[in-house]
């Protein structure tokens, strides 16, 4: 009784605390526009303090996603046997907690050092007091993952016990690297990525074990994750996140449904294009990740159905079209990838418009096609019924517009705009539509985004760590050189980037990838002179396949998930769709006028 109490408090505790950074995050930079239009200045400290909650952001998160059993892993084990999968359980959840408690001690060291300086990041507060999040998050991740490592008492008891022999092993070998225990451990780590460990030990784990290989202290890991606090412009990851749910959550879907089938559901599969219009409607607003298969295609599955589309294309469409519009904006991939490549965000949004309705229109055409040759139903055409469904929606139809115009008229940056979005979103459903209450509705929303972002921000934060030693290890350099010696063509040479990168969204999520693949490529492509914001969009291109593809295929998984189909099916209902999609991505790759408007 005393320990369920205790887990209720400290839920409600985490709850409040992720709530409460999000609404600072969102509000600060607001009063940052408003104080720059009065007074011409803005607020000292807003910008790093808005940084560090991001930090706090990205460890809350993943305590939370650690919390729900929703860090994000491959999870090919759901293929196995009931019992093969509880000791896959066990064996997977017990090296990730051995990872995250090695992390755990690395932060702690890290933020010890940092205690001894003098350093303070806005308003006088001392640095290390927001570092100490690190430690604090990736203690909870551990604990928590042993506690799912099983579903009774005896086999927790078990995995803590492996945990703690271990990590005790680990404190033992301490700085002295042993060269013959690479192979078995990095062949360990690899297996029990497969089988489900989430991917953030992962990425972790392989940085930990390569620094110790070299004789680097393990902090170095924990010291790039705490970058991300460096970073201008990710706190618009959670912003726009929590402005896509909040739009989501609230009647948005069914408006806009409205809308797109007034306008387009006339047309010979119709509803296929209104399906596609809709999906990549909000996939910028809900981080690319998929979630809008959960959100929104359990609606549109069965109008398919209903209209009489095949099982088989209606699954498909629904599928594929869950990350169409990743070429959007506010795109998160597309603003994490100009921040890590160094490549203007505005550009990467202009030069994805046109590659970005192609794959859209390439998706709706199938699905059209298919559906009238099925003998699809579609509506008769009323123009008093389009203009009444386009004056219902004028509010979410007014949100690009909204903030397209803070970011290309130079009136906010792209963090402001997030927030603007936010406040926006709050406004339209809470106070114009009515379709959620302040306080309830908009406490649980803050929840689930936090829980999202940091499901992947965490990931980003270990794949700095394993990009940092990439970079010590000069690969890049090494990867440039091989490359030049054996590829003379700029065009053979984008033939082989598109291989690499379809091979690369098959085996990771595309914010990994991102952090992982980005400072391997980009030197290469410029030394054959390929145009940086070019190469930006055939990255982004191929990794939208990603969601598509085996193992990671996230899109796969979730759409099993929500109709309750094997993977299998699935996978074949999408092939058509992914094969017409590839044919686009060769389009985007060779013909780079199809960039500039």
């Amino acid at each position: 009784m005393v320990g369920r109490l205790i887990a209720e408090k400290l839920r409600g505790a985490e709850n409040f605390i992720s709530i409460a950074a999000l609404a600072l995050m969102s509000a600060l930079p607001l009063i940052e526009i408003a104080a720059r239009k009065t007074t011409g200045t803005g607020i000292p400290g807003s910008i790093p303090m808005v940084q560090h909650l991001t930090l706090w952001i990205t460890f809350l998160g993943a305590a939370l996603a650690a919390r729900s059993g929703r860090l994000l892993a491959i999870s090919t084990a759901t293929f196995l046997p009931p019992r093969a999968k509880a000791a896959t359980q066990l064996v997977t959840m017990s090296l990730g907690s051995v990872v995250a408690g090695c992390l755990t001690a690395a932060s702690w060291s890290l933020v010890m050092v940092q205690r001894e300086t003098a350093d303070r990041f806005a308003w006088g507060i001392p640095t290390w007091t927001a570092m100490a999040i690190m430690p604090a998050g990736f203690a909870a991740v551990t604990a928590r993952m042993i506690w799912r490592a099983a579903a009774g008492w005896r086999g927790r008891l078990a995995a803590l016990l492996v945990v703690a022999a271990a990590l005790g092993v680990i404190h033992t070998l301490g700085e002295n690297p042993n060269p013959a225990l690479a192979f078995p451990l990095g062949l360990v780590i690899l297996a029990a990525t497969a089988l489900g460990m989430p991917l953030f030990a992962a990425l972790g784990g392989i940085a930990l074990l390569m620094f110790w290989l070299n004789g680097v202290p393990a902090a170095a890991v924990p010291a790039e994750t705490y970058r991300l606090s460096a970073s201008p412009m990710l706190p618009a990851i959670p912003l726009f996140t929590l402005g896509g749910y909040i739009f989501s959550e609230g009647g948005a879907t069914r408006r806009l449904l409205r809308v797109f089938t007034a306008l387009v559901g006339w047309m010979p599969g119709g509803l296929a294009v209104v399906t596609c219009l809709l999906l990549a409607f909000f996939t910028p607003f809900t981080g690319a990740s998929g979630v809008t298969i959960l959100s929104i295609g359990g609606l549109l599955l069965p109008m398919l159905l209903k209209a009489r589309y095949a099982e088989r294309t209606a699954t498909g469409l629904v599928t594929v079209s869950g990350s169409i519009g990743l070429l959007f904006p506010p795109s998160l991939p597309v603003i994490l990838y100009g921040i890590y490549a160094q490549t203007p965000i505005d550009k990467l949004f202009l030069a994805g418009l046109l590659p970005g309705c192609l794959l859209v229109a390439a998706v709706a055409c199938w699905g059209a096609w298919r559906g009238w040759r099925s003998g699809a139903e579609r509506t008769s055409f009323d123009a008093r019924e389009a203009g009444a469904a386009l004056w219902e929606a004028k509010w979410e139809l007014l949100l690009p517009v909204v903030v397209l115009t803070g970011i290309f008229g130079g009136f906010a940056t792209l963090v402001e705009a997030a927030a603007l979005t936010v406040l926006y979103a709050i406004v339209v459903q809470c106070f114009v539509y009515k379709d959620l209450k302040p306080w309830g509705d908009l406490s649980r929303i803050a929840v689930e985004c936090a829980t999202l972002s940091g499901g992947f921000l965490i990931i980003l934060g270990a794949a700095l760590g394993f990009t940092n030693y990439l970079v010590y290890a000069e690969v890049p350099m090494q990867a440039m050189q091989w490359v030049r010696l054996h590829i003379d063509s700029p065009l053979l040479f984008l033939l082989a980037l598109n291989g690499f990168l379809l091979i690369v969204g098959a085996l990771m999520d595309i914010y990994s990838a991102i952090l992982v693949v980005v400072p391997l490529i980009t030197p290469a492509a410029q030394a054959y002179g390929i145009d940086p914001v070019h190469l930006g969009i055939i990255f982004l291109a191929n990794l939208e396949l990603g969601y598509l593809t085996p193992p990671i295929g996230a899109n796969l998984f979730l759409s099993s998930y929500r109709f309750k189909q094997p993977l299998g099916r699935i996978l074949v209902s999408t092939a058509p769709y992914t094969l017409i999609l590839l044919g686009v991505v060769l389009l985007i790759t060779y013909l780079p006028y199809l960039l500039r408007l």
